[in-house]
């Protein structure tokens, strides 16, 4: 049994480690997203606005629940600021 407790053990490990690495791309997204959806696109120059585009899809591509996640961790809320035409 030594060699099954070893195993549990480096799973614990392993999983601790990627909920710890879970953590620090959600900050990381999070933050992203504060900032993009704070980013006045006309004021950017072009190389910012084909960057921002980038991180704003790939954060699209990301499930609602995951997202929320994303914005918790960095204590942020994107208010939907459209106004109607």
């Amino acid at each position: 049994m030594p060699d099954r407790d070893q195993e549990i053990s480096m799973l614990r490990h392993e999983l601790e480690m990627l909920m710890s690495e879970r953590q620090s791309i959600l900050r990381i997204v999070g933050a992203a997203a504060a900032l993009i959806a704070c980013l006045d696109s006309k004021r950017l120059p072009v190389g910012a606005i084909e960057a921002a585009d980038v991180v704003a899809t790939s954060i699209n591509c990301l499930s609602e629940e995951t997202l929320q996640d994303a914005l918790n961790a960095v204590h942020a809320e994107i208010e939907d600021n459209v106004s109607a035409a």
